[in-house]
């Protein structure tokens, strides 16, 4: 790597500061860029081990001295900037000292016979990244996100996956017409009626859908289902967070097959 790889930003009106606090901030702004913004070493890291490849470093001044020994190498072109330029660009409490710009990738074509999850209409970006670290984790390589779910490339998400996001095809905005192409048995959640999880055969693969944090699944999605299934609650609260639902019916799902 040559310093003319290595560029330095001081001014907050810099034209590359600008997008990338966009990039950070505004929750779709990846759709518009066409590229991604992972902050954090951890984040970092999860994405070169499963293969990417950064085309922009970006690194807080002060910590760019201690970071050229294990990340020098890490994209085709480096930006150091100002701390406190870093620190208005974060969307973290405790800022960050570095953070990747990865392009984004391309939109996967959705695979009929797959192990899927489907978001439908899961707004909460902490609850959607637990849940494609649990959809990863347990086995299932495709998440569809319908119209309506939290943007899956927003800075939020990207924190709360872990790393996830790499491991998985992602498909979002999609419209309900379009999952009639998925042929594998369709299984949704219910705090009320269904089968229990611990006493059901499961199919695999299968299509967990997981609907919205406040209405549940959509009454279209309930009428295709196979399958509908709860959780025993012996503890007798009403219903589960769905990144915590999405965890345990996963876990059977992957556990069982």
């Amino acid at each position: 790597m040559t310093s003319s790889s290595i560029t330095t930003i001081h001014s907050r009106d810099n034209t590359f500061v600008k997008d990338l606090r966009r990039l950070a901030q505004d929750t779709t702004a990846y759709r518009k860029q066409g590229r991604v913004w992972l902050e954090g070493d951890h984040l970092c890291r999860a994405a070169v081990e499963r293969g990417q490849r950064a085309s922009i470093a970006v690194f807080s001044e002060s910590f760019w001295p201690l970071a050229q020994v294990e990340w020098v190498q890490a994209a085709m072109k480096i930006v150091v900037i100002a701390d406190s330029l870093f620190a208005d660009i974060s969307g973290l409490e405790s800022p960050a000292r570095m953070g990747f710009i990865i392009d984004l990738p391309s939109p996967a074509a959705l695979r009929p016979g797959a192990a899927t999850v489907v978001l439908d209409r899961v707004q909460d970006a902490g609850n959607v990244g637990s849940i494609l670290r649990s959809a990863s984790a347990f086995g299932f390589r495709q998440v569809v996100a319908i119209k309506g779910s939290a943007a899956l490339w927003s800075a939020k998400v990207l924190r709360a996956g872990m790393g996830a996001h790499f491991a998985l095809d992602l498909i979002e905005g999609v419209e309900l017409g379009e999952l009639q192409s998925l042929e594998v048995p369709m299984l949704v959640t219910s705090s009320h009626a269904g089968d229990w999880l611990h006493r059901a055969a499961l199919p695999w693969p299968c299509a967990w859908v997981l609907g919205h944090e406040g209405q549940g699944v959509s009454p279209a999605l309930e009428a295709r289902a196979a399958m509908h299934i709860r959780i025993a609650q012996p503890g007798g609260e009403e219903s589960l967070n769905v990144a915590a639902a999405a965890a345990i019916c996963l876990h059977a799902s992957g556990a069982g097959r």
